[in-house]
């Protein structure tokens, strides 16, 4: 049976939890201009009264005059200070923590950076280049936030019209078909919230028309290595020169289409990618080819994308009894594989006698729950390109806040699919409690993890279940739900759908010794078809069975006790469901002590069990038998006395000659063996006879009861 989910009120419990501690809006990281203010957003939701506070590096904010908790919770900082008294003042990771009754909820970490433009620790160069040439042009400066560069000639803008010049943003001029004109000094300008800075001067001289002759291509700058974000603008170089111009082309390593889409080519051969995502992520070659020839130079370049954190599962708020167990599950990706941290009320919670945590961390698990582990807990999960954080509530209830379980569960079948499960009507003072029901029913046999669920509203106190199996007996419980958490199971009931009774088992018999036989059978293949088994037996020749033993779906071996030595008795087995009894194969076993471990197994025949006929013509056929069987023994004891051609004394492989003895507890000095009798002598029957006879053991039943 599939198991089959139902998204409701109930299993949920969003009655309860839809006014859950939660963040509207989160702090992000900032960028902050010294002796400006700053404000971080901090937004909540759920119960009142809420206390929010701020940290700092995972320390309390301290109070000060500069620092003020708006009531809707923002951070908002009068002056944003570099240092104070020889530490950083403003500078670090700031959270903040919103508590109810019910816990503490922290936020993501925000980055708060003060907005810098240190001078550049890369200048432009001056360089000669021939006219048709290439000159390329570079500086680089560490600006907070990035710094926007632009370049300047002879102490003015630079004209981006011509299409020979190309500017690229990480602080790159590139000059093609170089002119006389292009003769100059250059410089960059860069430019950002907290100040404006120009490089040093290069000057760019253009030699004269040297005679054109042919240069192999060589590429003047290639890709670089390239870590960003998702969504980001990834630019990759190269310029290449030679006579005649090379072309520069652009592959992957791995053999991958670039593709088309956010692709745009910068100048002579630059690579931009815009909005990169992870499928981005690889090496990437640069190919300067020599026009109309196999020649060509090559740069490569290695492109890594990384993504923040995201959730695939999240952690749900459950509501559970003191004294039972709860599971959060937090399932994340990112790019790197993000690190996970389970926070209580937000501290830091690490594993102990009543907390697991497993399969990396995404799964945590309480067990023995008290009023102590009612709390918030929180999943964070982070990696070098960020943080999220996802939460869920633990409630710990008391019995007597839960529903009492449903009482008076009945299941009768209504056709071949379809079982109809009715209960009592609970009073009112408890049915205002109650938001729901969930009818748990699966097939006898079957593990829980099989059983099917099914919502039912708190009105109803009759359910059909559909879409069942026939001739399948079902077992079924019941749960009410509250907004606290589900009742204790109702007794559990069992029923079976409308069509045919089980199949005959397949069993055998052992005796295991004169008063003791075992019954052994075959389990049905499919679980549920059978509810259980009944076991019959009576002494031959007489016809009333002894009172049946019933026996569970799941036994397969019974053991018949107490019996009398001896004897011989006729044993059925039936298996039955809700539809009626099997037919069943009867068998009858000889207790005679011969070999106490052999087993004996009469007549195998299918019977209509529920007929307490007993089988008195076996039992005349096995009589007649015996006496066929002794009156040989007799016919060749006396040829054997008289010399026959049959029996030889002395010869191998004859039948011993058996002798009379009238005393009690004398062995014959042949070893033969014999029964003793009081008031006649006693009759040995040759070996081949002795072999019919426990082949036929009515035969033996017949004489002792003729």
């Amino acid at each position: 049976m599939k198991q089959v989910v139902l998204l409701t009120c109930v299993s949920v419990l969003s009655c309860c939890l839809a006014s859950e501690l939660s963040f509207m809006l989160e702090p992000s990281d900032v960028i902050a201009v010294r002796d400006r203010p700053l404000m971080l957003n901090c937004r909540v939701q759920g119960e009142q009264p809420i206390t929010i506070t701020w940290r700092k590096n995972g320390l309390p904010l301290p109070s000060s005059p500069r620092n003020q908790v708006l009531e809707n919770g923002t951070l908002l900082i009068q002056r944003f200070q570099k240092r104070k008294e020889g530490y950083n003042a403003d500078i670090g990771e700031y959270d903040c923590a919103a508590q109810n009754r019910y816990g503490m909820l922290v936020s993501r970490k925000a980055k708060v950076h003060l907005a810098s433009l240190p001078k550049f620790h890369t200048h432009p160069v001056s360089t000669s280049v021939d006219e048709g040439g290439v000159a390329r042009f570079q500086c680089q400066i560490n600006g907070v936030p990035e710094a926007s560069i632009s370049w300047e000639k002879d102490r003015g803008s630079l004209s981006t019209s011509d299409s020979r010049y190309t500017l690229l943003p990480m602080g790159i001029l590139q000059v093609t078909g170089v002119r006389r004109a292009d003769t100059g000094i250059f410089r960059c300008v860069a430019t950002n919230i907290a100040n404006t800075r120009y490089s040093h001067e290069a000057t760019l001289n253009v030699t004269g028309g040297a005679p054109k002759t042919y240069k192999e291509p060589v590429i003047l700058s290639g890709p670089q290595n390239l870590t960003i974000t998702v969504h980001q603008t990834a630019i990759l170089e190269c310029i290449a020169t030679g006579n005649p111009r090379p072309i520069v082309s652009w592959s992957r390593l791995d053999g991958r289409s670039i593709g088309v889409e956010g692709i745009q080519v910068l100048g002579t051969g630059n690579l931009m990618i815009s909005d990169v995502s992870l499928q981005h992520s690889g090496v990437y070659v640069c190919a300067a080819n020599r026009p109309g020839t196999r020649m060509r130079r090559t740069a490569l370049g290695r492109l890594v994308v990384q993504a923040p954190p995201e959730f695939l599962q999240w952690p749900q708020s459950v509501s559970r009894p003191a004294g039972g167990s709860a599971v959060f599950t937090c399932v994340s990706q990112g790019v790197p594989d993000p690190h996970l941290i389970w926070l209580k009320n937000g501290k830091v919670l690490m594993p102990g006698q009543n907390v697991k945590l497993t399969n990396n961390k995404s799964t945590l698990a309480l067990t023995r729950i008290s009023s102590d582990d009612e709390a918030i807990y929180q999943c964070i999960a982070e990696n070098s390109a960020g943080t999220n954080q996802a939460s869920a509530r633990l409630a710990v209830v008391q019995a007597k806040d839960l529903p009492a379980a449903p009482q008076g569960l009945i299941a009768s079948a209504v056709s071949t699919n379809t079982l109809q499960i009715t209960w009592s009507n609970p009073p009112t003072s408890v049915t205002n409690n109650i938001i729901g029901y969930i009818l748990h029913i699966r097939k006898l046999g079957e593990p829980d993890h099989m059983e099917l669920q099914e919502a039912i509203s708190k009105d109803t106190f009759q359910h059909d279940s559909t879409n069942l199996e026939p001739s399948t007996t079902y077992s079924a419980f019941l749960k009410a739900y509250s907004s606290l958490g589900a009742s204790q199971q109702s007794n559990s009931v069992v029923a079976t759908t409308l069509g045919s009774v089980p199949t005959p088992p397949t069993y055998f018999t052992k005796v295991l010794n004169s008063t003791t036989v075992q019954v052994l059978w075959e389990l049905p293949g499919k679980p549920g078809k059978v509810e259980g088994f009944r076991l019959s037996f009576h002494r031959v020749p007489h016809t009333d069975y002894h009172e049946p033993v019933e026996l569970p779906f799941h036994a397969s071996v019974h053991t018949i006790s107490s019996l009398e030595p001896g004897a011989v008795y006729e044993i059925k087995l039936v298996a039955y469901n809700g539809n009626g009894e099997s037919d069943c194969t009867k068998r009858l076993v000889s207790l005679a002590e011969q070999d106490k471990n052999d087993e004996i197994n009469g007549g195998n025949s299918l019977c209509q069990c529920r007929d307490a006929e007993a089988s008195l013509g076996s039992i005349v056929i096995g009589i007649h038998i015996g006496m066929i069987c002794i009156i040989f023994c007799v016919l060749f004891l006396v040829f054997r006395y008289r010399r026959s051609l049959f029996c030889s004394k002395g010869s191998q492989g004859n039948w011993p000659v058996p002798r009379i003895h009238a005393e009690h507890n004398r062995i014959p000095k042949d070893g033969a063996n014999y029964y003793q009798a009081e008031s006649e002598p006693q009759i040995v029957c040759p070996a081949r006879c002795q072999v019919f006879i426990e082949q036929h053991p009515l035969g033996v039943s017949g004489m002792g009861t003729g």
